[in-house]
């Protein structure tokens, strides 16, 4: 019996012999129950209900049950030291005898404690029970339909990896190679396979986890042992779960990305960066799923330390192909956390340039060195586009990229020494020197920021206030260079020296004085437009501040309003102005309820469509205006008034633009000359797109039907959907009714609807190519939206908008119209869209009520676009929708005559069009496409069944020349459960047919 557990049996009177087991047992669910106990905060008494309950012989007082709790853990703790429990813990993982989570995450803590600090005084035979035991619980994870919980998966994972780390050089070569032939790619065990590998990289790689000196020499060895032995197969392994997992385990994926990352800086880069393993990243880059993972994947390959002029190349080959696929075209993508990790990738690709320019410019090597410079400057445009997003950890995360190009040009293009950078010296320079200047003032401050930023708020705060206190008799860029300072720590210094006023008083005081100071100085009214420019950025830049001094509001909102700000002589002041009031506004909102409607009576004339035959310069441009328009919104819709105040006032901001709307339209159906009509049509065009602009100010929580405007708006609705017939510039008034159209369909949600109808049918009349391409996102906005309300309003616009799609790609163009070509086949992936947001919105009744007719020209169209147009985007979508329709309709319940259709059109589709030569295998486009071709023979088999293998074996493949054995070989794959061994299977297949 074990010896520990004498004093608990004997406390708790168990009178009969006990065995070790019996014994362990009884230790193993005391502990449960005690964590149980602690878990839940339990009382005694509920405590003692528990343990009774766990069945224990003898009655047990309060203090008995007490003195248990206060002993449990330091008796487990023992039980980790004693000589035989590890063997008794090592059988319940082997066998599965325990099923409760606790007991098993407890087993491997002792097998764990056993390794890590008992190991070399363990005989042979019981190191190989260690081994075993692993093995087994692996193989029953193979074999059990649930995985373990996430806990008990790591806990064995270190267990596997401290095994690893002490039997690798000496018991266990073929570590690895077991561990491989056991899993396979079962997911329970790939799973398990890569929790090891990354608790392997937590014991010999990570550098931040400190080691001995002989840890450090044992770990070399492990490095180097494992790179002569195994690494090509580890890495073989894992382009194997990448492409086998990425569709149906999308975390397991995820998972061997993370370990690739992971061992990519100390293994062979050429396992690695080449063409199959970086086109895989590069197309799981394109699933939602994986692209964020994907993207630290290659992040770390980029990160790998190597030869500067290879680092140069695998930049350039990586950027080349990241460009090609799409990836540089920032402004269209719209996922803010991809976009985070695709701006750390882009950071880290640019620092390494710079320290490959570095290294080739001081070792002389002056020809590469020029090269990657050429290739830095490259990247300056994408640099640019995510320095500059609105989210702040896009373009956080390439600051560092930003500040390295900034230093490679000063080594390169500027010899300026800071001792030469005082204000006052410049100020006889012309301007382009002076803006010269505050580049590199600007780099100064960063520099200065990261060495001392309390030094760097002193130092700005004493020039700032000299040059304040006499800002009348100083120079513009005296004065200009202040606020510059003042603007430029709110970039340099980190928030926790109050570029929030937030926090420590102590650390914003300073900033704040000078904020004061600022605006209370009267040098709003400086009379230069660099100065103005300059006060109005800082205000805004800084507009946290009136949330902590509101009392300094109404000050600078006047200098907003008047001739200092919208009101100023120069246009380049008052469009920049407009912009800045805008964001000032939406910041300060709640502290303006008492100046809305006078703010609304000052700006009023800002707000006036300016028609062509005034003959008077406007303030504004219509550029300008958009925001003056938004900012009135705000003021209204974020105001303390009344839904009825509210209401009069959007409708007296609103009603001047549908009145001269109506009078605008009525004039451009009359007039002949075409300079006046373009004129007149802009005009219209901008009175929409100012009350579409005033929508933007609603929110969840400020609706339009909460605010009373929903009237205000159908209004606007019923005035501006005449423009979409009027028979003379019909293209931009049409783009501007169908974006103001897109707007309602948000804030007047059903509303809505009646008016969909009417707009539809003039859009549809008369249509060009972009006009159609244009209109197909409004009408997938409605199904997406409303989905089954607008069921018979899409059945009814159905075969008139594919009628018109019809037309227009039929109509002849010049084989040389490079731009008409290729409105037709943006149009044509608009199409197939269309019909694919139909039949996976659950609304294939759209397409089935068309008639026998209409329906077959569609499914042939569809056919078309899947095999004859050399496009993988619409060939893909094609697959897509066949696959969907085979499933709906595919199947012995299914529409009457689509089973023919299958075996005539779809199936010949799925071969021949991977026939095609142009269907490049080699474009990772394309290989989607292919990949959604070999889904739709799954789901003609999934609905078929043996009917679709017979005609395949007796029929169609012996028509194609295809061999018995070929043939029985893709039916044979056809009826695997697994679709990757089908995509990866059809493949090879094309491709020794194309040979």
């Amino acid at each position: 019996m074990c010896q520990l557990c004498v004093p608990f049996l004997t406390l708790v009177s168990l009178s009969a012999p006990v065995s070790l087991s019996l014994c362990f047992c009884f230790s193993l669910s005391l502990l449960l129950f005690l964590s149980l106990c602690s878990c839940f905060s339990l009382s005694a008494s509920v405590s003692l209900s528990l343990l009774l309950f766990l069945s224990l012989s003898a009655p047990v007082s309060l203090s008995l049950l007490l003195f248990l709790s206060a002993s449990a853990m330091v008796y487990f703790e023992q039980l980790k030291e004693s000589q035989d429990a590890w063997e008794v813990c090592a059988e319940a993982l082997a066998k599965g005898i325990y099923s409760d989570d606790h007991v098993k995450f407890f087993c491997f803590q002792v097998l764990e404690h056993q390794i890590k600090y008992r190991h070399g005084g363990l005989s042979p035979a019981q190191q190989q029970l260690i081994r075993e035991t692993l093995m087994k619980w692996l193989q029953g994870q193979l074999m059990n339909s649930q995985p373990e919980k996430p806990f008990i998966r790591n806990k064995a994972a270190q267990v596997f990896a401290l095994t690893f780390v002490m039997e690798y050089l000496t018991h266990w070569p073929k570590f690895f190679f077991d561990l491989l032939s056991l899993v396979g790619l079962n997911p329970h065990g790939v799973d398990v396979y890569l929790r090891t590998l990354m608790a392997i990289d937590a014991e010999v790689v990570d550098r931040d986890i400190l080691h001995s000196p002989e840890e450090v020499r044992r770990n070399t060895l492990i490095k180097d042992g494992m790179r002569e032995q195994v690494i090509p197969s580890l890495v073989e392994s894992w382009y194997q779960i990448l492409g086998a997992y990425q569709q149906s385990h999308p975390e397991i994926t995820c998972q061997c990305l993370e370990v690739v990352g992971a061992y990519v800086s100390w293994i062979d880069l050429n396992l690695i960066a080449n063409d199959r393993f970086v086109n895989l990243l590069l197309s799981q880059m394109s699933v939602e799923d994986l692209r964020e993972e994907a993207c630290d994947c290659l992040f770390e390959i980029v990160n790998k330390g190597m030869d500067p002029t290879d680092k140069t190349k695998l930049v350039e080959s990586l950027c080349q192909v990241l460009q090609s696929a799409g990836f540089f075209n920032v402004d269209q993508e719209e996922d803010v956390d991809f976009l985070a990790k695709f701006s750390r990738l882009v950071n880290g690709m640019g620092q390494s340039l710079v320290l490959s320019w570095t290294k080739l410019a001081k070792g002389g090597d002056v020809k590469a060195a020029a090269e990657a410079l050429r290739a830095l400057e490259t990247k300056v445009p994408l640099l640019l586009q995510l320095l500059v997003h609105d989210d702040d950890d896009i373009s956080a995360n390439i600051v560092g990229f930003c500040y390295d190009y900034l230093n490679v040009l000063k080594q390169v293009r500027y010899t300026l020494l800071v001792g030469n950078m005082a204000p006052y010296s410049l100020c006889g320079e012309d301007e382009a020197m002076f803006v010269e200047y505050r580049k590199q003032l600007k780099m100064l401050l960063d520099r200065l920021a990261q060495v001392s930023p309390d030094l760097l708020l002193e130092a700005v705060g004493r020039v700032f206030n000299n040059t304040i206190q006499r800002w009348q008799t100083a120079s513009f860029m005296e004065v200009e260079v202040a606020i510059r300072l003042l603007y430029m720590l709110g970039e340099a210094l980190p928030a926790s020296h109050g570029a929030h006023f937030s926090g420590d008083t102590a650390k914003t005081s300073a900033l704040q004085d000078m904020m004061r100071t600022l605006v209370s100085s009267g040098l709003s009214g400086y009379q230069h437009t660099s100065v103005s420019l300059e006060f109005f950025e800082t205000v805004v830049r800084y507009d946290k501040f009136f949330l902590v001094e509101p009392q300094h509001i109404p000050n600078v909102l006047m200098s907003f309003l008047d001739h200092r700000g919208l009101r100023h002589s120069s246009p380049k002041v008052r469009s920049r102005v407009a912009y800045l009031f805008s964001r000032f506004v939406k910041t300060l909102h709640k502290h303006m309820n008492s100046f809305i409607e006078d703010i609304l009576s000052r700006i009023q004339d800002l707000l006036e469509l300016a028609p062509p035959e005034n003959g008077f310069p406007a303030l504004l441009t219509s550029d300008d205006q958009l925001f003056i328009f938004e900012t009135a919104g705000v003021l209204i819709v974020h105001g303390e008034s009344p839904a009825e105040r509210k209401q009069a006032l959007m409708r007296s901001l609103l009603t001047p633009l549908t009145d001269a709307f109506r009078l605008l339209l009525a004039k451009l159906a009359s007039e002949r000359e075409e300079e006046r009509q373009a004129a007149l049509a802009d005009c219209l065009s901008h009175a929409v797109g100012f009350a579409s602009r005033t929508s933007k100010a609603f929110s969840n929580k400020q609706t339009v039907k909460q605010c009373g405007c929903t009237e205000v708006y159908r209004d606007c609705l019923q005035t501006f959907l005449p423009a979409l017939s009027c028979p003379v510039q019909r293209g931009s008034l049409r783009s501007a009714v169908r974006s103001f159209l897109h707007r309602m369909i948000i804030c007047l949600e059903e509303e809505v609807l009646p008016f969909v109808p009417a707009a539809s049918e003039h859009m549809l009349k008369d249509c060009e190519a972009k006009d159609l391409q244009e209109f197909i996102p409004l009408i997938s906005q409605i199904t997406a939206k409303f989905k089954d309300q607008v069921s018979p309003f899409l059945q009814q616009v159905f075969m008139p908008l594919v009628l018109a799609i019809f037309e227009v790609l039929c109509r002849p163009a010049e084989d040389n119209d490079q731009a008409a070509a290729l409105e037709k086949q943006m149009l044509r992936r608009s199409y197939f869209t269309f019909i694919q947001t139909i039949t996976s919105s659950g609304m294939n009744e759209v397409l089935a009520n068309q008639g026998v007719e209409n329906v077959e020209r569609v499914l042939f169209t569809i056919i078309q676009g899947a095999v004859d147009f050399p496009d993988p985007i619409a060939q893909k979508t094609c697959f897509i929708i066949l696959s969907k329709l085979v499933e709906l309709w595919g199947g012995k319940d299914g529409m009457a005559g689509f089973p023919d259709f299958i075996y005539k059109h779809i199936v010949p589709a799925c071969f021949l069009a991977p026939l095609k030569p142009s269907f490049d295998l080699t474009d990772a486009q394309t290989v989607l496409t292919l990949s959604e071709c070999a889904l739709t023979l799954k789901m003609i088999h999934l609905r078929r069944g043996p009917e679709f293998i017979q005609y395949l074996q007796q029929e169609y493949l012996p028509s194609l020349q295809v061999s018995p054995e070929i043939t029985q070989e893709v039916c044979q794959v056809l009826q695997q459960p697994d679709a990757k061994v089908l995509k990866n299977y059809m493949k090879a297949f094309f491709q020794r047919a194309k040979l």
